[in-house]
């Protein structure tokens, strides 16, 4: 069986519930604490290709960061993937990932769906 990673933020209520649901079904796993340990620019893209979705997709739009630094403004895809890399809050949360395959576990209970196959 492919090992499990959450891409974990302690702060936030679906990461958590995330790893609950890991944890109560005593389901092994990784985490990986992204804001201590950010995530370099080739862990993003391979990240992003797991998930099947490009850079600003990953975007999370309620972030303070974003709306005072990137809302409303052209940013390509390759500049977004620097921007993440550099301010790894703007990450959408959680991811789980395992072998090939990832996801961002919202709501919490989509974990399911990767623990599935």
């Amino acid at each position: 069986m492919p090992s499990i990673t959450i891409y974990h933020n302690g702060e936030c209520s679906k990461c958590r519930g995330a790893l609950e649901i890991m944890q109560e079904r005593g389901i092994p796993h990784n985490i990986r604490w992204y804001l201590a340990e950010p995530l370099d620019k080739n862990e993003l893209i391979t990240l992003l290709k797991k998930l099947g979705i490009p850079p600003s997709a990953l975007v999370r739009k309620s972030e303070s960061i974003y709306k005072e630094n990137f809302e409303g403004k052209e940013i390509t895809e390759d500049e977004w993937l620097v921007i993440l890399v550099q301010n790894p809050i703007l990450i959408e949360r959680p991811i789980v990932e395992k072998g090939d395959k990832a996801l961002i576990a919202r709501p919490s209970e989509r974990v399911f769906e990767i623990l599935n196959t």
